[in-house]
């Protein structure tokens, strides 16, 4: 027995000894030679979280955490080893908030005098997102073959309420708010009058932020883009013609004779080695997808904002005594309206004790902004899909979907209004009144927490409420958000808080609930056997950085019916706004 226990216990601690050899070797860091080429390259999807562990990557889980880019992006523009970055950049699977953060990320190490390339592998009919992060460089290049059309944008909007009809299936719906449109894709056959002057406002902005970035970056004028992109050019020798791009060229013409380090290198580069000087601590809290009673942002794209382990966390975090202030960064369309006053209430809570800085990422709407209501301030990219002050109820309703199956069933009811509670069946305008009452009474809190949250009446509130979406851009404009920009900026205003220098270093350390010893063992495994147990988020502010260690429309409907928070009132960002 004894020896069949020495080789139980003895084969897990030879694993745990080699892995420490391995990772004590990774953290001496590689070396950079002076006049370095970084090659980074940027495709797939980029969430805001940690690296998924080891066998979420084997079922193909392929998003990686935003922070790691930021990280890698961060140490170049403070590396005076590196002369010169080349993005290599594939299909992004990123909203218009992300894509802003890269692009501002890579302008920056531009600024800092690295010369930076953007190298296009793409072959797409829609590749504005990724021409946009790319324009933010120096010089862009196409390989050959590839396909970047610059036409414009467009946002397209699904309607499935004719194959609900033919299904037999209706919907009552209760809302408060005239530009809460979540429930038109069930119920309407095009945008209402308020949906589209809402969408349409949507798509100028984001436009005109678009025609903006690329102006800047190609150092042309807003009419020269706009004349390039009602001139449709689809072929390289065209974009050229535009001063668009600078050419075609594989990528090891770009790379030359240079010494060339790869992003999965160096981002072991250690953080000490470049002067890092923290004058302040910052938790960093998740709060990505569906506002949910339960439920955890764990790694990967499907997280959840779950109310319990969001306001564990952001509790841990407001009594740790090590923590000066708190970065909640929030990727949410919204969800339960009760799940989002928990997770406010711990948002009051933390803020009573310590800074608390909302930074939103590619969506902060409905519940996702109620929320981010209770902070301190509020950081958002012009981007930014927000607002979205509403709420609704929704009740499938049958229209013959019984007698198209051969299904009946059958409810007892004991109580004026408890078929209210019965799925599938219409109720009378009584008891529809009392859910218009609910619904009402959840849309005064929300105006009231906002209203207090910004320092504004409700009344003023209401009138850019109505469930209406802005861009981030637009809803500075409204008094909605604070300040207009990132990470970076997020962390800067943190700092501005507690009395310091916004461009001062200052550690950002991600914060979790805690979990079982066992349980944490485990993920700290599986993120060390995935090769990413850490990685720098870095300050990309001038002369700072920010060290830290992590141990298409029918889908949209889809994910919005799997999805259902199903705890009554709902808060939710019309779930098919998708602008490419």
């Amino acid at each position: 027995m004894r020896t069949r226990l020495a080789i139980l216990f003895g084969i897990p601690l030879l694993v745990l000894v080699a892995m420490s050899l391995f990772y004590w070797n990774r953290w001496a860091g590689p070396e950079v030679e002076p006049g370095s080429t970084l090659v980074v390259d940027l495709g797939g999807r980029y969430i805001e979280g940690d690296e998924p562990p080891l066998f979420a990557k084997a079922l193909g889980d392929d998003s990686r955490p935003i922070t790691g880019v930021l990280s890698t992006l961060g140490k170049a523009r403070r590396d005076d080893r590196i002369d010169r970055v080349v993005l290599r950049i594939r299909r992004l699977g990123i909203g218009w908030g992300k894509a802003q953060e890269l692009h501002d990320a890579i302008a920056r190490v531009r600024e800092a005098g690295r010369h930076t390339v953007a190298y296009l592998e793409l072959a797409s009919l829609g590749a504005n997102r990724e021409y946009y992060v790319a324009s933010a460089a120096d010089e862009i290049y196409l390989v050959p073959g590839a396909s970047v059309p610059l036409v414009g944008l467009v946002a397209q909007y699904l309607f499935v309420s004719e194959l609900a009809e033919k299904v037999g299936i209706g919907f009552d719906v209760t809302k408060a708010g005239r530009y809460k449109s979540a429930t038109e894709i069930f119920t309407e056959r095009e945008l209402s009058p308020a949906s589209y002057e809402m969408a349409s406002a949507l798509l100028d902005s984001t436009e005109a932020q678009f025609v903006r970035g690329i102006a800047a970056g190609r150092g042309l004028s807003e009419e020269q883009v706009r004349g390039a992109i009602d001139s449709g050019p689809v072929l390289a020798s065209q974009l050229e013609g535009f001063d668009l791009i600078d050419g075609v060229a594989h990528l090891e013409h770009i790379l030359g004779e240079a010494s060339v380090i790869w992003d999965r290198d160096y981002r072991e580069v250690d953080a000490a080695s470049l002067g890092f000087s923290p004058e302040a601590n910052l938790a960093l809290i998740h709060g990505t997808g569906n506002v949910v009673m339960q439920g955890s942002g764990g790694p990967g794209a499907d997280s959840v904002f779950g109310a319990a382990s969001a306001s564990q966390a952001l509790r841990a975090a407001a009594a740790d005594p090590a923590i000066d202030a708190i970065l909640l960064r929030i990727d949410s369309p919204g969800g339960s309206s009760v799940a989002a006053e928990v997770i406010w209430a711990a948002v009051q809570h933390a803020r009573s004790r310590k800074p608390v800085v909302a930074s939103f990422s590619d969506l902060a709407a409905s519940g996702g902004y109620y929320v981010a209501a209770g902070a301190s301030a509020i950081v958002s990219q012009p981007g930014t899909l927000t607002g979205s002050i509403g709420v609704f109820a929704v009740r499938p309703v049958d229209r013959g979907l019984q007698d198209k199956l051969g299904v009946r069933f059958q409810a007892l009811e004991r109580g004026r209004h408890a078929d209210l509670l019965v799925p599938y069946r219409a109720v009378d305008d009584e008891s529809s009144g009392k859910l218009q009452d609910l619904v009402v009474a959840v849309y005064d809190l929300f105006l009231e927490r906002v209203a207090v949250g910004r320092g504004m009446h409700p009344s003023d509130v209401d009138a850019i409420a109505q469930g209406r979406v802005w861009t981030g851009e637009q809803a500075h404009r409204h008094g909605l958000v604070d300040a207009l920009g990132g990470f970076n900026v997020a962390i800067g205003k943190a700092l501005e808080l507690l009395g310091l220098d916004p461009e001062a270093d200052a550690s950002v350390i991600p914060y979790r609930p805690a979990r079982p010893l066992f349980e944490e063992l485990i993920g700290r495994l599986l993120q060390a056997g995935s090769g990413l147990a850490s990685y720098q988020a870095w300050r990309l502010s001038p002369g700072s950085r920010v060290h830290s260690v992590l141990l298409e429309p029918l889908a949209a409907a889809e994910r919005f019916l799997r999805s259902w928070p199903g705890e009554g009132t709902a808060m939710w960002l019309p779930v098919v706004i998708d602008i490419h």
